[in-house]
């Protein structure tokens, strides 16, 4: 089934000392319809390149200082999506410890948890056990924590449960990565976190929040953890406040999601 996600997003960004900044916002589906603008606090134009990567798309900003307003908007048609095939170096990669997900802190919490499970289905225990465990709390953290604030306080936002996730599934010995989208139906919308898991030699997405559907999710960025795949990265500007305005639907009613299927994110 075909799904058309239009998604409107704008920010506000207050830049204190002019220089480069790069924002993770553009979808990475190929043929999107969009357009991507950024304008200064005088209303003049600001210079936009674009980076490619395996990870998705970085646009980077040549910020003068004051206000800085980025819009994008997209709209995007989502086919029935076909699980992406996992490369070895993938599966090096995205079974090692990062930043945010210290997997090797959790070997012995995921063994006595799930360890007694085959792959598939200790990655849906998994996810139900995020989803159970944990209470979904907006500010409940901040940028600088990673999976282990949540399982010690069992609460958190979209991240912390993608981190904890992908923390836990390492921990078993399962490729998993980070992945920031966009989710129609979220509430309260903001942009999304979710996390994907190698299963049989495919990528398979889950979300322990069940906030959103998983077929209508659109893949923005997918990284190792939140460090690769951040909203706003200051390289050599310095920002302060950022306040973002986001609207994510869908033209037809969205899918309903059996959580005991596995899903493919395009």
């Amino acid at each position: 089934m075909s799904l058309t996600v239009l998604i409107d997003a704008k920010l506000d960004i207050q830049v204190e000392v002019a220089g480069e900044l790069a924002l993770c916002v553009g979808v990475s589906s190929p043929g999107a319809a969009e357009t991507l603008s950024a304008t200064g606090q005088a209303g003049e134009p600001v210079r936009v390149a674009e980076l490619v990567g395996d990870g998705g798309r970085i646009h980077v900003i040549d910020a003068p200082a004051g206000e800085l307003l980025v819009a994008y908007r997209a709209e995007v048609a989502l086919p029935s999506a076909e699980p992406a095939a996992v490369d070895d170096l993938s599966a090096l990669v995205y079974r090692r410890p990062s930043r945010y997900c210290p997997s090797d802190e959790l070997a012995g919490l995921a063994s006595a948890e799930f360890g007694g499970l085959d792959d598939t289905s200790a990655v849906f225990a998994i996810e139900r056990w995020l989803y159970t465990t944990l209470t979904y709390s907006p500010g409940a953290t901040d940028a600088s924590d990673g999976a282990l604030h949540p399982l010690l306080t069992r609460t958190g936002v979209c991240r912390d449960y993608a981190h904890l996730g992908v923390a836990m599934c390492r921990a078993l010995g399962l490729p998993a990565r980070y992945v920031a989208a966009y989710a129609p139906g979220l509430d309260p919308m903001d942009f999304h976190a979710v996390y994907e898991v190698a299963l049989d030699g495919r990528w398979w997405v889950f979300d322990g929040t069940r906030l959103a559907p998983r077929q209508s999710l659109v893949r923005i960025a997918t990284g190792r953890d939140a460090a690769d795949a951040a909203l706003l990265t200051p390289t050599s500007a310095r920002v302060g406040t950022v306040a973002h305005d986001l609207t994510v639907t869908t033209e037809s009613d969205l899918p309903f999601d059996e959580r005991s299927q596995l899903v493919a994110l395009g």
